[in-house]
């Protein structure tokens, strides 16, 4: 008897549900589902099991042995049309993560997901391929999370906003022990004992972040790209070099990136020994390509000891590499090669020239691409053969709008590219707007037309005529529950250069 394929998945999905014996005690899907890197037939699925998400060892409270996980993705969301299933398996060499590089799908459509291990299943999620095509596209942007800092309400009115994709530019998680870094913020909620140092401290640290129910809304509800910035390690870290001058950092530095690995929905072949990839390209469609960098692996250490300074002509120097000389090529090919409408550079830190100082003499961010002032020149260079570019950055906890010059020191200067930075998530706590302190540092950087303290994200929506982005801000994370609004709204046209505010 011959059994057609709809009769099939049918079955297959009824025997998902079907709950075989049960040797764990409680529920090992506490730390949420997630999805990225979406391509036209496919994407990556992610989970990690974990019953006793702060456990100790930072293993979960899992046992050492590996464990089936089966997956499902269905058209709809109550699972009725199942398109592609499998087993995966959860080993605890990995935290017992899973990720599941899902191919063969329909280009441009919104799918569901889910898993089941030990007789459980898991939340589902939604996610999406990539179109072919010019088709729209809705993202948004986040950048960092500091758990002590305040309640992940962003997160929740970003994944209310429904988006297609997400783009995380880094500060997912903070390794300071409890307390570590409150002087701005206060303390909200308390970090897992210690100091993240090891695996297992960074395991329970993406643990406890992960448990948070925001963070696993915003996860569930679009495919992410994600890239690190400094403190998924060390704060102000560069390439070799911690910035503390500990012992072992490249062990330390293995072994965040590892953790890192197994709590992200990345491919898996971006961990690669010792060394995590996160710089690649996204395409949605025609549309729009995502270019992302990688701004901590292969710098120079920073130059005259780090910090916002002034008088500091070593980060003047041509030797100076941000991205090093392998990035490098490859985004001065991708760049070159690129044949989409709209080229979106996803980075970390703040490319805009920033004077912090008012009134005469100069003070810059050395951990910025201030602090490599020539090669981000060159890169202006790049970016101004480039089709429609928009720079997309993090870091800074506070919203920008800026025009990106081939020369800050010269007003008459051709603008290059818009750069647009998110605020964070919860980082410096309910944040303020000193409108006195923001007219002062408007007026000393006269590229920089917008500023916000307060902790948002943007919403942005691409299409062939334009990029409009709205600079989303909450007015408290320091207790639950704050709306978010749109503070500030702006609009570039395509082949303008030039961004419209409205």
């Amino acid at each position: 008897m011959r059994v057609d394929r709809r009769t099939f998945l049918a079955a297959a999905s009824f025997a998902f549900l079907t709950p075989p014996a049960r040797t764990l005690k409680s529920d090992p899907f506490t730390l949420g589902v997630a999805s990225g890197d979406p391509s036209t037939d496919g994407f990556v699925l992610w989970t990690r099991l974990a019953a006793d998400p702060l456990g100790g060892d930072g293993r979960g409270g899992m046992p050492s042995r590996d464990l089936d996980v089966e997956w499902q993705v269905a058209t709809d969301e109550r699972f009725a049309s199942v398109v592609r299933s499998g087993t995966a398996t959860a080993r605890p060499g990995a935290a017992h993560s899973v990720h599941v590089e899902v191919q063969g799908l329909e280009p441009g459509r919104d799918y569901f997901y889910r898993f089941k291990a030990e007789g459980r299943l898991s939340p589902s999620g939604r996610t999406r391929t990539t179109p072919v095509g010019e088709r729209p596209l809705t993202f948004a942007v986040a950048a960092c999370a500091h758990y002590e800092h305040g309640y992940y309400t962003a997160y929740r009115r970003l994944a209310e906003q429904e988006p297609d994709l997400v783009v995380f530019l880094g500060d997912y998680l903070y390794e300071y022990g409890p307390s570590g870094y409150t002087a701005l913020a206060g303390r909200v909620r308390t970090h897992t004992p210690g100091k993240c140092a090891t695996l297992a401290d960074y395991r329970l640290r993406h643990a406890q972040y992960k448990s948070d129910r925001d963070l696993q809304a915003a996860h569930a509800v679009a495919p992410w790209l994600v890239a690190f910035d400094d403190h998924e390690v060390e704060n102000n870290w560069a390439g070799p070099v911690s910035s503390t001058d500990a012992p072992g950092f490249a062990r330390r530095r293995a072994e965040a990136f590892r953790a890192y690995y197994e709590n992200m929905p990345l491919r898996r072949q971006s961990l690669n020994g010792a060394a995590l990839r996160v710089n690649r390209r996204v395409s949605w469609g025609s549309l729009a390509r995502f270019h992302l960098l990688d701004t901590r692996q292969f710098r120079d250490d920073q130059a005259c000891l780090d910090g916002v300074r002034a008088g500091c002509d070593d980060r003047l120097s041509d030797s100076r590499t941000l991205l090093g000389d392998d990035q490098w090529r490859w985004l001065e090919s991708g760049l070159r090669g690129s044949d989409t409408r709209w080229n979106l550079l996803g980075q970390q830190i703040l490319m805009t020239h920033r004077d912090y100082k008012v009134g005469p003499g100069r003070e810059v961010n050395l951990d910025s691409w201030d602090g490599y002032a020539p090669e981000r020149t060159r890169l202006l260079g790049s970016l101004a053969r480039t089709s429609n570019p928009v720079v997309l950055t993090g870091d800074a906890h506070m919203h920008h709008q800026a025009e990106l010059k081939a020369d800050f020191d010269d007003p008459d200067s051709p603008v290059v590219a818009t750069e647009l930075v998110t605020s964070s998530i919860a980082s410096d706590g309910d944040g303020y707007r000193d409108r006195t302190w923001i007219a002062e540092a408007l007026q000393e950087n006269p590229h920089i037309s917008y500023l916000d303290q307060r902790r948002g994200y943007l919403v942005a929506r691409l299409t062939r005529e334009e990029l409009s982005v709205d600079f989303r801000t909450l007015e408290y994370i320091s207790r639950r529950g704050a709306p978010a609004r749109t503070a500030h709204r702006l609009t570039i046209p395509a082949a303008s250069g030039r961004p419209g505010t409205s």
